[in-house]
């Protein structure tokens, strides 16, 4: 997140060029590939804005959100509950956190840990 008070952190660009064109990125080319044994995924339970209902979240996950998508119904279907993938995390009713390490280290996320 930029800083208010820094006025150099904007992306926008000022140009007296009238041939001046400005850089165009696509967000998958921005998200790096990080392959899943060097990935620090935390498995962690919560009850936070939940009416106390418990749920497993699958955080630092750094995948594109079709991957993210597909894991977290696969991590669904594995632990027989519903669940969601929102804002960039894996949500899986009920307290599966055994059940989801189990299947992120099965699955090459050999660092993924409970918290």
């Amino acid at each position: 997140m930029a800083n208010k008070n820094n006025r150099n952190s904007s992306p926008l660009v000022y140009s007296t060029d009238p041939n001046y064109v400005a850089p165009r990125y696509d967000d998958e080319q921005e998200m790096q590939e990080i392959p899943a044994k060097d990935q620090k995924i935390k498995v962690l339970r919560s009850t936070k804005h939940r009416a106390g209902k418990i749920v497993t979240l699958v955080t630092n996950l750094i995948a594109s959100e079709e991957e993210q998508e597909k894991i977290g119904k696969q991590l669904k279907t594995f632990c027989g509950t519903g669940g969601a993938v929102k804002d960039g995390e894996i949500i899986v009713q009920g307290d599966h956190r055994d059940k989801v390490i189990m299947w992120l280290h099965k699955n090459g996320y050999a660092s993924a840990k409970k918290i």
